[in-house]
């Protein structure tokens, strides 16, 4: 894995079809759109920009955990370990980690193929010395590391507040699926959104500037390319908000007029103010992630928090009992 990075695309090796798995969900009762579909190339880009807005606050507070704690983190997780990066994105969490982490080999693993290939060609040539290894698919519904990928001492990454898309049985069942993939001394280092006030989730997933809200319509550009379909992003609202109850964010996609939307073989209305569901973004208390990660067979180590206690990041090894 040494030189020009390796890539293996299995984005079309899914259980799937794309177009089946949209279409399925559009036409249920309460529409929805998987949220792994927000991340095309302009999406993932989108993302990145959403990162650093003033009101979305998981970046800052996740950055500041490392910042504060590295050394004490690095020397937890250990140096020369396989950093497999899951929803690696432009790969810049990972990055500035190396230089503590000294990793023996870099996996970044992405959906957004296109995106993450070039971040991983740009990488390499910032660390001509490292491994590195490109992996295209969908690892929220199951994935293998290829052989090439060592079997011990892989460390799994997963930054941002990506678990919280999952449902907490779905979150769960994905480190079930993770954990299957441990070899020996493996590891699981964590970032989690954790329950704060309303007004600062609410304003952290509609901002003012309209980057959120963009990031939420450009999925319907996304999906008239996957199935076929004759979306209007221009006739369709973003609305966030807060699900008390359930201590998640939601994020829709509200019709502003009646319409029709087409595709081969079929179609449906859509009343003025009926929604499409698009994202779940569930938060945490600290003691819930231990619990998670306890029935999903791993063991927490060590938990870190930002000063106001807004984000987490936990290391997990695995629960050997």
């Amino acid at each position: 894995m040494r030189g020009v990075p390796q890539f293996i695309d299995q984005a079309g090796a899914r259980a799937e079809d794309p177009r089946t798995e949209v279409l399925r969900a559009l036409s249920r009762a309460r529409a929805s759109i998987p949220p792994k579909y927000f991340y095309d190339r302009l999406g993932s880009a989108l993302f990145t920009a959403i990162c650093e807005l003033p009101e979305y606050y998981p970046t800052r507070c996740e950055a500041s955990i490392f910042d504060a704690h590295v050394e004490e983190i690095s020397g937890v997780v250990g140096r020369r370990a396989t950093l497999v990066d899951l929803g690696a994105g432009d790969c810049a969490k990972a990055a500035r980690l190396f230089d503590r982490f000294d990793p023996a080999c870099y996996v970044a693993v992405d959906i957004s193929v296109d995106f993450v290939r070039e971040a991983l060609a740009c990488l390499q040539r910032q660390f001509p010395g490292l491994p590195m290894l490109g992996l295209g698919c969908d690892f929220t519904a199951g994935f293998a590391l290829p052989d090439a990928v060592p079997l011990e001492r892989r460390l799994f990454f997963y930054p941002g507040s990506s678990i919280g898309n999952f449902t907490p049985a779905e979150a769960v069942g994905f480190l079930r699926r993770l954990r299957r993939q441990c070899g020996p001394q493996a590891g699981l280092l964590l970032g989690v959104d954790l329950a704060k006030a309303k007004d600062v989730l609410e304003a952290a997933y509609d901002d003012a500037l309209g980057v959120t809200a963009a990031f939420n319509r450009n999925v319907l550009t996304h999906v008239n390319r996957v199935a076929g379909t004759d979306f209007d992003f221009a006739h369709w609202d973003h609305v966030a908000f807060l699900n008390e109850a359930q201590s998640r964010i939601e994020m829709h996609l509200q019709a502003g007029r009646a319409i029709e939307v087409s595709w081969a073989g079929g179609g449906r209305s859509f009343a003025a103010g009926e929604r499409i569901h698009t994202e779940n973004s569930y938060k945490y208390r600290p003691a819930q992630v231990e619990s998670m990660l306890r029935e999903a067979g791993f063991r927490l180590e060590r938990s870190w928090t930002d000063a106001a206690g807004w984000f987490g990041v936990f290391f997990a090894t695995l629960d050997e009992r």
